[in-house]
């Protein structure tokens, strides 16, 4: 648990199974507002709480846009996604932010929220409203086990809570260095095909950083990660990551630029990365981790896109859940690979000019340089390679395949997280809200 921060979970009768669904992460109550960067969802059908998380957000720092400002807690209710439900459903989330204000002493502008479950469903909210008071002000601890709690809270179909942790030092303005704290929980099995972020996560610090400076951190490292995620290809009207930095370890406060924000991206990065590939790893009916790394692309947009479009690709997932090492559908997939949208593009580094120009277009893939192994086996260069194919099978019969494809045609490397396409997802999704 970094420095400044309490979490605390609770059941409150969201969810028909009687587990946990709801978690609070606040600050703790002599400490000062902890900044707030967020990156959302870019389905139209936007969720309630991201609206209301917005407008606070909003409140707190008008520059931000939504996107950045100042906060003392963020809530999490599961088992309703409060999405598509209206002016009552964003009444029902304020009201929520009015309750957890309440209990923690604060304004409800200096909170912000997440939700996860069925599309369409109005949360409890007079009836948890008391339920959310009193976690706030009595039930918010600053253990390692509170933090835990939290990430299970937030699970719906996950078979395991998702959590990272990484740790750095970083200068106090005295001379000396003081250890910096990264942790992040994360939800998010299925309904997963991001742009600019997916699922939800919570990710905590207690470095010290402004939210300008933490959101230019958020939106890169969302872009290099949970954007290169994909289980299902549906973007969620709930998909949310917050960055929260508290300031608590006592390190001089980090500049945009400078080698500790070049340190603490790092570390950030790694713990997003981390969560990413746990989310693909228990992707809904999943039996397999599939990672894609690219290098030999002109830069790193073309070979993060054709790592993306290899993962995501049906006929991939559901070769590889059947163990079948057919490789045309890796290369039918890298010369199917379109840039990302403007935004990611700049996010991730691209000039805006660049990234206008270039959105959506085709990935520079050449044919006759083109290479793909298939857990460690190379199988295409160029024209097919003669191999063992029974081999093969036997390799990519693991928790994780790693399928590798050089394009031979520059620098650029990137890499995408996925998972097999299985009977077990059918069978869940089909029966979903019944």
């Amino acid at each position: 648990m970094p420095l400044g921060f309490r979490a605390g979970a609770a059941t409150v009768g969201i969810k028909a199974s009687g587990k946990p669904d709801l978690m609070i992460i606040g600050i703790g109550a002599d400490a000062p507002d902890a900044s707030v960067a967020a990156v959302y969802t870019s389905n139209l059908m936007v969720a309630a709480p991201i609206v209301v998380s917005r407008r606070h957000l909003s409140a707190t720092d008008a520059a931000g846009g939504g996107r950045y400002g100042w906060t003392r807690a963020v809530i999490c209710t599961s088992g309703c996604a409060n999405a598509a439900t209206g002016p009552d459903g964003e009444a029902d989330q304020e009201t929520l932010a009015i309750a957890l204000a309440e209990g923690l002493g604060t304004d409800p502008y200096r909170t912000v929220a997440l939700s996860t479950g069925v599309i369409g469903t109005r949360l409890p909210a007079a009836r948890i409203a008391p339920d959310i008071r009193r976690l706030a002000s009595d039930g918010l601890s600053d253990v390692p086990e509170s933090l835990a709690a939290a990430g299970r809270a937030m699970c719906t179909t996950d078979s395991r809570p998702k959590s990272a942790c990484a740790s750095l030092t970083l200068p106090d303005g005295h001379g000396a260095g003081v250890v910096v704290t990264v942790s992040g929980i994360a939800k998010g099995v299925g309904m997963i095909h991001p742009r600019m972020a997916t699922m939800l996560a919570v990710v905590l610090t207690d470095a010290a950083v402004a939210p300008a400076a933490l959101y230019d951190i958020l939106r890169g490292v969302a872009a290099r990660t949970w954007n290169q995620l994909t289980v299902d290809g549906d973007t969620s009207t709930n998909d949310t990551v917050f960055l929260l930095a508290s300031g608590g370890s006592g390190a001089t406060p980090v500049a945009t630029g400078s080698p500790e924000a070049q340190a603490l991206t790092a570390a950030i990065e790694s713990v997003a990365r981390s969560l990413a590939r746990q989310q693909a790893a228990d992707g809904e009916g999943a039996t397999t981790l599939i990672t894609c790394q690219v290098i030999g692309a002109m830069n790193d947009a073309d070979a993060r896109a054709v790592a993306r479009s290899v993962v995501a690709s049906s006929l991939v997932k559901a070769a590889v859940h059947g163990r079948d090492p057919n490789w045309g559908r890796i290369a039918a997939a890298a010369g199917n690979a379109r840039l990302a949208d403007a935004a990611i593009l700049e996010a991730a580094g691209m000039s805006s000019e660049e990234a206008a120009r270039r959105q959506g277009a085709a990935a520079v893939v050449d044919p006759l340089r083109l290479r793909i192994a298939i857990a460690g086996t190379d199988v295409f260069a160029g024209s097919p390679l003669a191999f063992d194919r029974a081999a093969v099978r036997t390799a990519m019969d693991a928790p994780e395949l790693l399928i590798a494809v050089d394009l031979g045609s520059g620098h650029g490397t990137g890499e995408a997280f996925g998972c097999d396409l299985t009977e077990q997802y059918v069978i869940e999704n089909a029966e979903y809200t019944t």
